[in-house]
């Protein structure tokens, strides 16, 4: 997940099972920002990713957009039964 997607969702009211995966999340820095790992049943991912909706608005910033339309390929790319 990128660390912009990471810092929306702290600030998000989350659910109990969504909170926990975030708080066990592995951080990667990456040149200037940073991606958190996350170990988590596809339906938890899906989960955050409807969460981070607003970050499609115009209140967004562009790399908030795009940080977004990553994870969503991400998630997307997921295998309904895989457990990553």
């Amino acid at each position: 997940m990128p660390g912009k997607v990471a810092d929306f969702l702290r600030a998000a009211e989350l659910e109990p099972a969504e909170r926990a995966t975030l708080d066990q999340g592995v951080t990667v820095r990456r040149g200037q920002g940073y991606t958190l790992r996350l170990i988590a049943v596809p339906a938890i991912h899906r989960q955050l990713l409807d969460r981070c909706q607003p970050l499609d608005g115009t209140a967004a910033v562009p790399a908030q957009r795009k940080a977004r339309r990553e994870y969503e390929n991400r998630v997307n790319a997921l295998p309904a039964t895989s457990l990553h």
